[in-house]
């Protein structure tokens, strides 16, 4: 194919960084190229799994819809990262859903001729399992948050976070620029709507943050930093 689509992406502590040149190259002559527009699901919770992706540009949101209808927001995945894996692993039917939140591209792959690479060549098993243990160092990191601290907290780490990895610097502040509703941020740290609400009125009265349609402005990020600082302190051997 002579085609190599990890240059010049920021990829780390991707599944596609772990990977050595060969093991890619025979991982990526294994699939094709799909592009998505934005708002497209490519994976439904529940499907059984018939393919496995890896993305190579854009932005997606993983989640999970409880049988009530909360959607929760489980994580934001970007270029080089794997989905889909674990329902083509296991032949359970897929745990999350996972839907594009930009333009984006991805190389998919058959679960079957996944599975069979696997086998094949070890260090590429090997290469999924450290980029599952990462992952679940995450959750365990997630958990941590979620029963430690406050709402406030909570969300004020998270507009961090995300202004650290989506954030766009500018005259008026660093803008997340990633579409992010206020029940998708809420749900992203196991809030309701409403709590989060309420904390953001909280930050534009104190012009901490402009919001604007599934947009956020950060003015002043010492204050969040301020609210957020136990959740750092006490989180800070997890990561």
């Amino acid at each position: 194919m002579g085609m190599d689509f990890t240059e010049n992406l920021p990829m780390v502590d991707s599944f596609v960084a772990r990977l050595d040149p060969a093991d890619r190259a025979v991982l990526l002559a294994a699939g094709a190229v799909r592009s998505f527009p934005a708002n497209t699901t490519l994976l439904h919770q529940g499907d059984l799994s018939s393919h496995v992706i890896i993305l190579l540009t854009g932005l997606v949101k993983v989640s999970v819809t409880t049988a009530s209808g909360y959607e929760t927001m489980l994580a934001l995945c970007g270029p080089g990262e794997l989905l889909g894996e674990l329902a083509a692993v296991t032949g359970d039917p897929r745990s999350a859903s996972v839907h594009t939140l930009q333009s984006t591209s991805a190389w998919l792959i058959t679960a079957e001729r996944f599975v069979d690479l696997l086998h094949q060549r070890p260090s590429i098993a090997v290469a999924l399992a450290k980029d599952l243990a990462h992952r679940l160092r995450g959750s365990d990191l997630h958990r941590v948050r979620y029963g430690a601290h406050s709402v406030h907290q909570r969300l004020a780490a998270q507009l961090l976070d995300l202004a650290e990895r989506h954030g766009v610097a500018g005259p008026s502040g660093t803008t997340i620029g990633i579409p992010l509703s206020q029940r998708e941020l809420a749900s992203s740290v196991g809030a309701s709507r409403e709590a989060a609400a309420r904390f953001l009125r909280d930050l534009r009265e104190r012009d901490v943050l402009v919001t604007l349609r599934r947009k956020y402005v950060i003015r002043r990020p010492e204050v969040l930093r301020s609210i957020a600082r136990s959740v750092y302190n006490d989180t800070e051997g997890l990561c």
